[in-house]
């Protein structure tokens, strides 16, 4: 069972999906589209554009109904590499972008088609993932994509590489200009909510821990074998996990394989997962 604490967020959440607003921000790189997404969205011209790069200063908060579910849509002035901030308005506004990730509870990385994920996207969605919130991947500019099968194979196999952490994230193309599955976009960004807020059972985690143990064993650590006992669910936001074993020493890799064994099973697909390890020393075993 989750804890009194967890309980209670969870329950606020449930709640949320009918009283309180989904809390949506809108990131990516300078002149990606945000702002006229966000217009888009609301049907009206609320935040600057223009085809110069940090038109938008400052994260721009906007409240919004969608088929009867309200939303706080947050737009966030684009994050430059590095070696390119030299203003200070210019630093401010990517700790403003970073503080709107941590504030939002679903967040829509917005790429350009014509610029799939370059280094920058793979910086700030690693940033996301960290921050533990749910993501979804808009593409934008998709009118200008030719070989759309072909490029979606292509971005789906690149997430794989640089972001397993988030495998089965969501892939949207969109278009900002022309309004094209913007609906689809937002209906994700539900699903990506719903699944962020997921609470599994004990029963069911440890049915499952079961299976996953006989299916690849433990690795020896130290000529010492590691016993996994049980697992439990701590919160929520994201799905976050206890595993009790004879030793806090797991290797990552084999952290990575429960946790993607655990997705799989769940039907967790891009959502942050987080395993922690609590050491449960066996009294009655001896050889511990």
């Amino acid at each position: 069972m989750l804890s009194a604490e967890c309980r209670e967020e969870v329950d606020n959440v449930a709640l949320g999906t009918q009283h309180s607003a989904l809390q949506l921000a809108i990131v990516g790189r300078p002149n990606v589209g945000k702002s006229t997404l966000i217009n888009r969205i609301l049907g009206v011209e609320r935040v600057l554009t223009g085809p110069e790069a940090g038109i938008t200063r400052d994260a721009i908060a906007v409240d919004f109904d969608f088929e009867g579910r309200k939303l706080k849509l947050i737009d966030t002035a684009g994050m430059r590499k590095k070696p390119n901030i030299t203003e200070k308005i210019e630093k401010l506004a990517v700790a403003d972008t970073l503080h709107a990730i941590g504030f939002a509870q679903v967040v829509i990385l917005v790429i350009d088609a014509e610029q799939p994920l370059e280094k920058q996207d793979n910086m700030i969605a690693a940033l996301i993932e960290q921050e533990g919130r749910a993501m979804v991947l808009a593409v934008n500019k998709w009118d200008a994509v030719a070989d759309k099968p072909a490029y979606l194979k292509a971005i789906n196999q690149r997430l794989e590489t640089v972001l397993p952490q988030v495998r089965g994230i969501p892939v949207v193309p969109i278009s900002a200009a022309t309004g094209f599955n913007i609906p689809k976009l937002l209906k994700e960004c539900f699903r990506a909510y719903g699944l962020w807020n997921k609470e599994i059972t004990t029963g069911a985690l440890n049915r499952w821990l079961e299976a996953a143990l006989l299916q690849h064993t433990p690795p020896l650590v130290k000529s010492r074998r590691i016993k996994i006992r049980y697992m439990t669910q701590k919160c929520a936001r994201p799905p976050t996990f206890i595993l009790f074993a004879n030793t806090g020493d797991i290797p990552e890799s084999y952290i990575r394989y429960l946790v993607h064994s655990m997705r799989e099973a769940f039907r967790l697909p891009g959502v942050p997962i987080r395993i922690k390890i609590r050491k449960n020393k066996n009294p009655y075993d001896e050889k511990e």
